[in-house]
């Protein structure tokens, strides 16, 4: 596996849609992958470390984390299926505590015996690194994944490309992002109602 990194949020040419860099060790190749707007504010925010009046939901996330005692230790990204990442969240749970309450004068616990592996979690890809940006998880992708969807590096256009959508950020106001977000929901909807008019014309 070779662990990413997040080195920005750029905007996609055609689409206009922003997309989340990720980068191998030697940051000569560069994953992209597409996201909508919320999550590339969620991915910003977090980068940034912005405060929130109100917690975003990955903010919540990371509290009701803590709250179970559990622990994002990393975040994979293992395949890419029709063109869609697919991503699990590795979490543990914290057994420091429970262990030393129990026997008090046994040897002090190592890290690695302190937690206790518990389950993964599938998630989309935009949630994991928004978790893991805040958690200072790693974040780590199956070579085969990086293979298959990395690019050359051109530091110079991505600067430029991160530049574009702070600006364009700086420009919408977040009502007209919800607008945009309805507007784009309802298009997709309107695509799909053609798509069964067409199918259903076929079947005739």
């Amino acid at each position: 596996m070779v662990e990413m990194s997040v080195c920005g949020i750029a905007l996609d040419a055609a689409s206009r849609n922003p997309i989340v860099l990720l980068r191998d060790p030697s940051r000569r190749r560069q994953v992209q992958i597409w996201i909508d707007q919320a999550q590339a504010h969620n991915i910003m925010a977090g980068l940034n470390g912005e405060p929130s009046p109100r917690p975003l939901s990955h903010d919540l996330m990371v509290r009701l984390l803590a709250a179970g005692e559990l622990h994002l230790e990393r975040v994979i990204i293992h395949a890419i299926e029709d063109s869609t990442f697919r991503a699990v969240l590795k979490l543990s749970h914290d057994t420091r505590i429970d262990a030393i309450e129990e026997s008090p004068e046994q040897e002090p616990i190592e890290e690695s015996e302190a937690r206790e592996a518990l389950l993964d979690i599938d998630a989309r890809p935009s949630d994991a690194i928004a978790l893991a940006i805040r958690t200072g998880s790693s974040i780590w992708m199956l070579e085969e994944v990086v293979a298959e969807a990395s690019i050359a590096v051109d530091a110079e256009a991505d600067a430029e490309d991160l530049n574009e959508f702070r600006r364009f950020l700086d420009q919408v106001s977040p009502a007209a992002m919800v607008r945009h977000l309805q507007s784009r929901h309802l298009k997709g909807e309107e695509t799909d109602q053609e798509s069964d008019q067409e199918t259903d014309d076929d079947n005739l």
